[in-house]
C-alpha cells in the first residue's frame, strides 16, 4: 500500500469513527423526506416492508406508488424493499377488486368512490386497496405519511376517500414565467422550454401533490393571455399534462373570455353570438385532442378590468353556459369565479358578488362550478365567510382560498393558515341546521361535493414556497380539501413530525408557535376587523392613509373610515347593510356590536373611540393593546425557535430565524405606522404606559416599496 493510499484509508477510518452530523437540508423534499430511523422503528419497517407486491403489468400510476413506496422504504431504513410475486407475511400489497384474492378483499371499499382507498393488515401482509389505481396511489402515500408520525407499520389501518370532487392549485403565473402575488421566486412552468424540455421538478410537484389529495393544477393566470390557448401553448400543457397524469392530476386553463375577439378569428365575444359559441367549441375539441383529459377552465369575467359577459349585456350564467357547453361533451367543467368589483363608486364593495350572483341561483349549467373567495373583500388576514355560502342552493358552489399569503406579509412572516381554512370552513351559515361552508361544498345543499381551489404559493425557490413555513399552508390546505371537517391543529402536527423533528417537547412547541402566528399577523396589522390597510398595488406594509387613488375601494380610508368620531365600516342596516346578504340568524348577531366577535367588530361597525370594550378598556386603548400584543406575540415566536436550534439542522433554522427577525422588525413597523395615523385621526393621546411611534407618521407615509414581488 503507497502512502496516498494509506492516508486515504486513515481519513475513512476517522470519518467512520466521528459523530454523524446532522444533514444539511435546503428544503427541497417538503414533508417527503423519509430520514433514516433507528432502532425498533427501522426494524418495524424492514419486518413489515420487505416485498412489494403489485398487479400484472401495473400502470404509470402503480409504478408510481410503487416508486413511492421504494423511495421511502429505503430512506427510512437504507434497504430498498424486494419486488415480489405473492402476498405473504411482511409484504406490502397493493390491488383494487379486480387484481386481489377475495381473501385479501378488504370489508368496506365499495363506500369509497373512485379515489377512496383501505390500508389493512390481512394474513401478516399490509394490503392497501382502492377501486382504481389513483386510490392505490393515495394509499401508498397515506401508508408513509402514517409511519413517518410515528404510527408503528403493523398498526396502520386507515380507510379514508375525499369529501370533494374537486382539490385544486390555482396557478397564478403568467407566460413569460413571471407569478403574480407569487413570493416563491418564477413560475416552476419552463413555458419556454416546453413542450421539449420537461424538468424532474414536475415529477417532485406531482409527487407532493399526490401525497396531499390534490387532483387538479390550472397551469395559468387568472388573468390569461389570449395565447394560452393557440397551438403551441396547448402543447406545452399537453407536455405538462403527460408528466401529472400518472399522478391523478389533471390540467386545467384559465381561458380570457374575449380571447375569439382578441385573436381575430371572431368579430365579437358576446356570449349569445352564434359565432363565438362555435369557436369555443371547435377550441374545446382541439384541446381534448391533444389532452384527452383535459379538466376544463377557470375563468375570471368583469372583474379589475377583465372582460366579459356584461361587456355585451349579458349575465354570468350566460357566458359560464356557452363555455360549460364547449366542455360538456367531453366531460370538462367550467369555474367560474364570484371574485367581482365594478369601476364604479360602489356603496360597498363587500356587496357586489352577492348581488350580481345569488339571483342567478339555478340558472347555471350543471358542469358550471361558481368559485367563491372564502371572504366577501379579497383574502385578507381575516374575514367573515363569504355571505354566498348557503345563499345559492341550486348551485354548485367551489371554495377559493389564497395559499400565497399576498395579505399575510408574503413569504417572509410565519402565518399558518390552517386556522383560517379551518375558520372559514367551520363557519355557520345559518341557512339550515348545522350548514357550515364546509357541508355547502360537501354537497349538502347542491346535492353533491363540489371542491376546493388554492392559489398556490409555489416557485422556482428551493423551498418550492419562498420559506420552509410556507410549506405547511401547501400542506395544510391539500389536507382540508380532501377532508374539509379536519383539524388544522392535527394536520400541523403531522406536518412538523414529516418536515422537522417528531422529538416531542419540540414538536408541541413548532405546533404552538404555528397556531399562534396567524393571530399574531392579525393582531399587528389588522385587529378587530379592520382590513384592506395594507398598502396598495403591492399590499407590502401598512397604508391606512392612503385616500388619492381613482376608485374608491382601491383606497385604505374606504375601509376603515377612521374620523374624530369613530372608526370601522359600518355594514348594518344604518350603513351599507350588507349584513342583509347573510342568513337573518348570522345577520342579527352581527347587526349588534354587544353579540359581534371583536374580531371582526370594525368589519361590521363604525364605533366611537370611547366605547367601552370587553376588556374595560375604551375602543382606542384596545386597538393600541391589539398592536402590542401582536408585536409582542412575533417576538414570542423568534424567542420559541431560538430554543429549537438542537433539533432543526443548521441551515433550515438558520433561514427561519432570520425571518422571524424581519417578521419582528416589520411588526413593528405596522404597529408604529397605524397607531401614529390613528392617533393623528382620532386626535386622542396615546393610552398610559404606551409607547409612541418610533418615527413621525410623516416618515411612514414617505416609505416606498417600489420593486415588491409578485406584480407577476
Amino acid at each position: 500500500m503507497n502512502i496516498w493510499s494509506k492516508w486515504l484509508a486513515a481519513l475513512l477510518a476517522l470519518a467512520l469513527l466521528a459523530p454523524a452530523a446532522a444533514q444539511e437540508e435546503d428544503g427541497y423534499d417538503l414533508w417527503l423526506r423519509y430520514r433514516p430511523l433507528a432502532g425498533a422503528e427501522r426494524a418495524a419497517v424492514l419486518r413489515q416492508a420487505r416485498e412489494l407486491v403489485a398487479p400484472a403489468l401495473p400502470s404509470p400510476t402503480v409504478q408510481a406508488a410503487l416508486a413511492e413506496l421504494r423511495r421511502g422504504v429505503q430512506g427510512m431504513t437504507g434497504l430498498a424493499p424486494a419486488d415480489g410475486k405473492r402476498a405473504r407475511a411482511g409484504a406490502i400489497v397493493l390491488g383494487t377488486p379486480a387484481s386481489l384474492p377475495p381473501a385479501l378483499r378488504p370489508t368496506g371499499l365499495d363506500r369509497l368512490g373512485n379515489e377512496g382507498y383501505v390500508i389493512r393488515r390481512i394474513a401478516g401482509a399490509t394490503v392497501i386497496a382502492a377501486h382504481t389505481d389513483t386510490g392505490l396511489l393515495y394509499g401508498a402515500f397515506a401508508w408513509l405519511r402514517a409511519v413517518g408520525t410515528g404510527v408503528a407499520p403493523h398498526r396502520v389501518d386507515e380507510r379514508s376517500a375525499p369529501r370533494l370532487q374537486q382539490r385544486l392549485l390555482d396557478h397564478w403565473d403568467n407566460l413569460d414565467r413571471s407569478v403574480e402575488r407569487g413570493y416563491a421566486g418564477e413560475s416552476i412552468w419552463d413555458w419556454w422550454g416546453l413542450p421539449g424540455v420537461r424538468d424532474p421538478r414536475y415529477i417532485d410537484y406531482a409527487r407532493a401533490n399526490a401525497s396531499l389529495g390534490i387532483n387538479g393544477t390550472v397551469l395559468n393566470n387568472v388573468n390569461a393571455k389570449p395565447e394560452i390557448l393557440t397551438a403551441p401553448w396547448i402543447a406545452k400543457a399537453a407536455a405538462l399534462a403527460d408528466v401529472l397524469r400518472p399522478y391523478g392530476i389533471k390540467v386545467y386553463l384559465s381561458a380570457r373570455f374575449s380571447t375569439p375577439l382578441e385573436l381575430n378569428e371572431t368579430a365579437t365575444a358576446d356570449p349569445l353570438a352564434p359565432e363565438v359559441a362555435a369557436w369555443w367549441r371547435r377550441k374545446a375539441d382541439e384541446i381534448y385532442r391533444a389532452i384527452p383529459d383535459f379538466g376544463g377552465f377557470l375563468v375570471k369575467a368583469n372583474s379589475e378590468g377583465q372582460p366579459g359577459p356584461q361587456d355585451y349585456r349579458r349575465s354570468h350564467a350566460d357566458g359560464a353556459n356557452m363555455l360549460a357547453a364547449a366542455v360538456a361533451p367531453h366531460g370538462g367543467i367550467v369555474m367560474w369565479r364570484a371574485f367581482v368589483y365594478a369601476a364604479e363608486n360602489p356603496v360597498d364593495r363587500a356587496k357586489q358578488a352577492y348581488d350580481e350572483f345569488q339571483p342567478l341561483d339555478g340558472r347555471f349549467a350543471p358542469n358550471v362550478l361558481v368559485q367563491v373567495k372564502n371572504g366577501p373583500i379579497d383574502f385578507q388576514p381575516r374575514e367573515p365567510f363569504h355571505p354566498l355560502f348557503g345563499a345559492m342552493p341550486r348551485t354548485p358552489l367551489m371554495l377559493e382560498f389564497q395559499v400565497t399569503k399576498e395579505y399575510l406579509g408574503y413569504a417572509t412572516h410565519m402565518a399558518y393558515l390552517g386556522s383560517m381554512f379551518e375558520e372559514t370552513l367551520q363557519s355557520d351559515t345559518g341557512h339550515a341546521p348545522g350548514l357550515t361552508v364546509a357541508r355547502v361544498i360537501e354537497g349538502a345543499q347542491a346535492g353533491h361535493p363540489t371542491g376546493m381551489a388554492g392559489v398556490a404559493n409555489i416557485g422556482s425557490s428551493r423551498t418550492w414556497s419562498g420559506s420552509h413555513f410556507d410549506q405547511a399552508n401547501w400542506y395544510a390546505y391539500g389536507r382540508l380539501a380532501w377532508n374539509p371537517q379536519g383539524s388544522s391543529r392535527a394536520i400541523a402536527r403531522e406536518w412538523v413530525a414529516q418536515t422537522f423533528t417528531r422529538a416531542p417537547r419540540a414538536l408541541d412547541d413548532i405546533v404552538v408557535m404555528m397556531m399562534d402566528s396567524r393571530d399574531a399577523v392579525v393582531n399587528y396589522m389588522t385587529p378587530l376587523g379592520l382590513h384592506h390597510i395594507m398598502g396598495t398595488g403591492h399590499h407590502h406594509g401598512p397604508a391606512p392613509w392612503v385616500a388619492e387613488l381613482a376608485r374608491p375601494e382601491w383606497n385604505p380610508v374606504y375601509y376603515h373610515k377612521a374620523d374624530r368620531g369613530g372608526i370601522g365600516f359600518d355594514r348594518t342596516a344604518s350603513g351599507s347593510n350588507a349584513l342583509a346578504q347573510y342568513a337573518p340568524a348570522i345577520a342579527r348577531r352581527y347587526a349588534d356590536p354587544a353579540t359581534t366577535p371583536d374580531t371582526l367588530l370594525l368589519w361590521f361597525h363604525h364605533l366611537p373611540w370611547d366605547r367601552p370594550m370587553p376588556s374595560g378598556r375604551t375602543l382606542w386603548a384596545e386597538l393600541v393593546a391589539r398592536y402590542d400584543l401582536g408585536v409582542m406575540q412575533a417576538r414570542g415566536l423568534r424567542t420559541r425557535w431560538a430554543a429549537l436550534a438542537p433539533f432543526v439542522d443548521a441551515r433550515r433554522h438558520a433561514e427561519v430565524a432570520q425571518r422571524l427577525d424581519v417578521q419582528v422588525e416589520e411588526a413593528q413597523w405596522w404597529r408604529d405606522a397605524c397607531i401614529a395615523y390613528f392617533q393623528s385621526v382620532s386626535g386622542l393621546a396615546l393610552p398610559p404606559g404606551s409607547r409612541p411611534p418610533a418615527r413621525t407618521l410623516e416618515y411612514y407615509k414617505a416609505l416606498r416599496v417600489p420593486y415588491a414581488p409578485g406584480h407577476g
